[in-house]
């Protein structure tokens, strides 16, 4: 939130004033603090169908939290979240879940991987009907399933699938106290896999992703590093790094322990020396659509010891609808925003300058997964951006590198504040959440893929938008 609408708020008069007129006056986002000791503190609800696949690795993760565990008292399940207390050493607590209850929630975590057909689903209506008004503001939701692509038969997969639009309704319904829901499909044999995607969700690091799906895959099993540092000794390399999006990339896997190579064009050198000397960063100025900016990108991360982490953040755009645009707006947009990128991964690719373990994230945009009016160029290029990073996931997991991609919506920007008032003020409400972004919550987003225990999500392409009903 910014400028106007964040000093209404800051009111009483002003919440008063915007209330009469039907505007949302939004809660405000909780986000990562470096005070909080672990990825999660405060009261969590665990529950599971009966005969839950992952309450044990659920209940596994929240031992490493401050977090206060409790369970429903319901007969069919209390005997396996007990048993997966015990097995794990952490102390879980009854509850009778009843509508007025006492006990007020900061996460809710449901184990649904085990519902087998369209009846079964009927065990979320009974765990999550008394305890929707249990929710704090900021709360969390996670949904646990297995991919329903791989199931065993249609009712199987009709029921995983189900999970999708049940938590991204939910997600639509808690909004309003900035509270988010997230579900995550764990294939099977990926369950030490899932402790990143868990904590992550779980966590003030996901304050604007809102109604998602995680994909979590078997990979190699990465111990969980510490949630402070996780990217301790990792080399980044973020293109687009002086400003706004790119710059608070840079400032959070530098704050997680990366040492980070900055690039932007020649134009921005002072900014972006400036934001390098502040984090202990490394530049190098290219344009990375030329000729020669693969390899001069390869030769300095091979100084570094080469690539832990590939961050394309860089971008442009020049709208015009169709019928007026210049073919070299065309050419340009496509060739910043998706060749560059394809062209400096082969040259990282071929000269082995990529460590095994890496991660990959690209930066799409929720127009390339909606499109836009007058934007035919920027949109097909992010779009294209989506196809490349699903398709090389399969190939790069051979290669042990993950590769993802996160697309924002309505972010806080310099960019965003040259916008018309009336239309930047629509732009912040039309999302769950009904506030904007900021750069930090697409850092966090991308942070989380190159953490080195997410090995098992790749292919994944996040909107951090807040639930954009835009593209939804």
């Amino acid at each position: 939130m910014g400028n106007f609408y964040e000093t209404m708020l800051n009111s009483g008069m002003g919440r008063k004033v915007l209330g009469s007129v039907g505007l949302p006056t939004p809660i405000e986002l909780n986000r990562y603090s470096a005070s909080q000791t672990t990825f999660l503190e405060g009261n969590v609800l665990v529950g599971t169908a009966k005969n839950g696949e992952l309450i044990s690795d659920i209940v596994r993760n929240l031992g490493d939290s401050d977090a206060k565990i409790f369970f429903p008292s319901a007969a069919l399940t209390a005997s396996e979240i007990v048993k997966a207390g015990s097995d794990h050493s952490v102390k879980v607590t009854q509850v009778e879940c009843a509508k007025g209850m006492k006990e007020k929630f900061n996460v809710v975590i449901f184990d649904a991987s085990s519902i087998e057909d369209g009846e079964g689903l009927t065990q979320l209506y009974t765990f999550f009907n008394p305890i929707m008004r249990s929710l704090t503001s900021n709360a969390r939701v996670i949904v646990l399933g297995r991919p329903h692509m791989k199931a065993a038969n249609g009712e199987k997969a009709a029921a995983m699938r189900a999970l999708e639009g049940f938590t991204r309704s939910i997600s639509k319904e808690i909004g309003k106290k900035s509270s988010t829901s997230q579900v995550a499909y764990i294939e099977e044999g990926a369950e030490k896999q899932m402790d990143s995607t868990v904590r992550f969700l779980a966590s003030a690091k996901s304050a604007y992703v809102a109604g998602q799906v995680i994909h979590v895959r078997k990979s190699e099993e990465v111990q969980y590093p510490d949630w402070h540092k996780p990217l301790a000794g990792k080399v980044a390399l973020v293109t687009g790094a002086s400003r706004g999006i790119g710059e608070s990339i840079a400032r959070t896997l530098s704050r997680d322990g990366a040492t980070v190579l900055g690039l932007d064009i020649p134009p921005a050198e002072a900014d972006l020396n400036k934001v390098m000397s502040e984090i202990g960063g490394e530049l190098l100025l290219a344009d990375i659509s030329s000729k020669e900016a693969p390899a001069q990108i390869a030769a300095k991360l091979k100084e570094m010891g080469g690539a832990d982490i590939v961050v394309h953040n860089a971008g442009i755009t020049r709208d015009k609808t169709l019928a007026n645009m210049p073919q070299h707006w065309w050419d340009m947009t496509i060739a910043i925003n998706l060749s560059a990128e394809e062209h400096i991964n082969n040259e990282l690719f071929a000269t082995t300058t990529i460590n095994s373990g890496a991660s990959i994230i690209c930066v799409s945009s929720m127009n390339g997964i909606a499109g836009q009016m007058g934007q035919t160029n920027y949109a097909a290029s992010k779009a294209g951006v989506i196809g490349y990073v699903q398709y090389m996931a399969d190939e790069l997991a051979e290669k042990n590198i993950t590769i993802n991609a996160v697309a924002p919506g309505f972010i806080e920007t310099a960019m965003t504040d040259a916008i018309p008032f009336m239309t930047r003020e629509v732009g912040r409400r039309l999302n769950s959440l009904s506030q904007g972004g900021k750069p930090v919550d697409v850092a966090e987003t991308i942070a989380f893929f190159a953490n080195p225990a997410s090995s098992g999500v790749t292919g994944n392409v996040v909107r951090v938008c807040g639930q954009s009903l835009v593209g939804a």
